[in-house]
């Protein structure tokens, strides 16, 4: 896919443009505030907010207004029952034990808090440096991880503790590294599914580094989910904490917390159960805050819902596939491309000896059934497949430059400069447009990344031309929707916003992987005219993938059949059109379109699945 910059100038926003966009950044916050609002004022929401208020009142005021009554020792009153002036009784010193728990509030909160802070922040780290990490690193951290979770976390608090010393810090570090594995395995689940996702495959194609990709694409989209279950996990650490504290390995005199005043009361539970009772009450009632606000924060997100493999080397088969069509100037040049995939015994070969040419300004349609292998072969050629997944090709040639580097494609681990070239010369156009854009991001930011990236153009500069390219694209007010959310568009105005972003700059090549499927009839037209558009206004080749084959005879120029992993017959358009296909897997295909001057009654043609077809090619002339 080949993209260059394009000469026309920076479009700026009108006036009318920016009030526009005003609106739309005033309604979508709006929206957000109603949501929110709504969750509060539901039952639920109401008992987290009055908990809370409680809570977060004793933790400030607590030590200011009860202190000094704490610090108060009547030795005429040791270890008194409740009384009207003692409601909790007193303790073996003589002091209030009621004052002593409000104002030991604050201490047990912020320990628990701070711990539960801490936990996340390493656990996310963990959890996400595998993705930007080489991969043996990435494997060396899952297996420490591993390790870590299979002790159970208390345990862990506790030998931490006991080598860090004894305190409220040595405490806060004990706890919140205890929780730090589960949080990392919470974050690596998080962040896999999302790396899996069109937009971040984009984004590779782009080259954009993978630190940036993590900053910019997985982290908005971890980012609620982590802050419900920090919420909850405060809760986890403060009970984990005032365990510390009852075994005397957390805060130490003259400090005190609910868990060493709990140890001091234990020995008299039965002769005085009050003071205990008192501290379990105030230990339970912060507990259940915490998890009402992390249940409150999943609503308002919208979060809450009822062997060892053994490595072969590809061998190639003994007679090398035929190279089906030659151009003079090809664009794109793959030879004898193979994609294999680990299975309980040995490997498949979902993609076997691919070999095709795409002149400059063709439009190239590849059809057959599904599993045929046209996604594996277009995502192999933009270097988007990795491990377990092995591609290895003899050459592919893109705009004269070689991708294959010893018989593999380079994946991730590309140069800058072979970065740069398939980020503005290649364009990818993905299946399904509702996972082809960052849902944490706005439309426009997205779309101007290619500018940033690649273009040398400033924010403010690239944003202009990525609104310029939505226009360009046919997409109705286009200010406003770069500020919309892709959740806000519907199914074609994703995909324009799709063939807008490979539109930042002019590209070469654009593979579009079966871009319609999920449209409607009426919007399938639409994209199809304004990828025939950018075809003759830049001379853009168009890799067309589909399992139609009527639509591809009416689009394209030439057409790519493919059978269970091999390309069997190229053809153009018109001989398909005429009925002049040899391969029987082709004429089958023709034979399986339904048309409306068929005799009523007559069955359907099929292709069963015992159907078998020759994988010998047929060979077609150089055109």
């Amino acid at each position: 896919m080949a993209l260059t910059t394009l000469s026309s100038p920076d479009s700026a926003l009108t006036e009318e443009g920016g009030v526009a966009v005003a609106s739309e950044q005033t309604r979508v916050a709006a929206s957000a505030r109603r949501r929110f609002v709504a969750v509060l004022r539901s039952p639920i929401g109401i008992c987290a907010v009055a908990a809370l208020i409680v809570v977060a009142f004793f933790a400030v005021f607590g030590p200011v207004l009860w202190g000094d009554v704490a610090r108060q020792a009547d030795l005429t009153q040791l270890s008194a029952k409740p009384s009207a002036h003692h409601l909790l009784g007193t303790d073996a010193g003589g002091r209030d034990v009621l004052a002593r728990v409000l104002t030991a509030t604050r201490l047990s909160i912020v320990t628990a808090v701070l711990a539960a802070a801490l936990g996340v922040s390493v656990g996310v780290v963990i959890g996400l440096l595998p993705t930007i990490a080489p991969r043996r690193l990435g494997r060396l951290i899952n297996s420490a991880l591993g390790v870590a979770l299979a002790f159970p976390a208390l345990l862990l608090a506790i030998v931490v503790s006991i080598t860090l010393g004894v305190g409220s810090v040595s405490v806060t570090l004990a706890i919140g590294l205890a929780m730090a594995p589960s949080f990392a395995r919470l974050a690596q689940t998080l962040g896999a599914s999302v790396t899996g996702r069109d937009f971040v495959a984009a984004a590779r194609i782009l080259g954009v580094s993978r630190p940036r990709i993590l900053v910019r694409h997985v982290l908005p989209n971890v980012r609620d989910p982590l802050i419900v279950n920090a919420s909850i996990g405060a809760g986890t650490a403060l009970v984990a904490a005032t365990g510390l504290s009852f075994l005397g390995l957390g805060v130490q005199a003259p400090e005190y917390d609910w868990g060493r005043m709990l140890n001091e009361s234990v020995g008299s539970i039965y002769v005085n159960p009050a003071p205990a009772l008192g501290l379990g009450a105030a230990i339970v009632f912060a507990g259940v805050t915490f998890a009402l606000v992390g249940e409150v924060l999943a609503r308002a997100f919208g979060l809450h819902r009822p062997s060892r493999r053994r490595r072969r080397q590809a061998t190639h088969s003994a007679a090398a596939s035929p190279v089906l069509h030659v151009a003079d100037t090809p664009v794109l040049s793959v030879r004898d491309l193979r994609v294999e995939a680990p299975q309980e015994r040995g490997w498949a070969t979902p993609v076997r000896g691919v070999s095709f040419d795409i002149g400059r300004g063709e439009i190239v349609g590849i059809v057959g059934e599904s599993g045929s292998g046209k996604s594996l072969t277009c995502m192999a050629v933009a270097s988007l497949l990795e491990e377990p997944l092995h591609v290895a090709a003899s050459s592919i040639r893109f705009e004269e430059t070689e991708l294959v580097v010893e018989g593999k494609l380079p994946g991730g681990q590309r140069s800058k400069a072979l970065a740069h070239q398939l980020g503005t010369r290649l364009a990818f156009v993905f299946q399904d447009p509702s996972t082809s854009l960052n849902p944490a991001l706005r439309v426009g930011t997205q779309v101007a990344e290619v500018g940033l990236l690649h273009g040398g153009l400033k924010r403010r500069e690239a944003f202009h031309r990525a609104v310029d390219r939505l226009a360009a694209v046919r997409l109705s007010d286009p200010a406003r929707r770069a500020r919309q959310y892709p959740h806000e568009l519907s199914g074609g105005m994703r995909q324009r916003a799709m063939i807008a972003m490979g539109l930042m700059v002019e590209p070469a090549l654009m593979i579009a992987d079966e871009p319609t499927t999920a449209l409607d009839v009426t919007v399938q037209r639409e994209v199809l005219a304004l990828l025939r558009k950018v075809n003759r206004e830049h001379g853009t080749a168009v890799m067309f993938v589909s399992h139609d084959i009527s639509l591809v005879s009416s689009f394209c120029t030439r057409v790519l059949v493919m059978y269970r992993g091999a390309i069997v017959e190229s053809l153009s358009t018109e001989d398909l059109a005429a009925g002049r296909a040899e391969h029987p897997y082709t004429r089958a295909l023709v034979a399986a379109v339904p048309h409306m001057d068929a005799v009523p009654g007559t069955e359907f043609a099929t292709i069963t699945e015992d159907t078998e077809f020759p994988l010998d090619a047929v060979r077609e002339e150089p055109v």
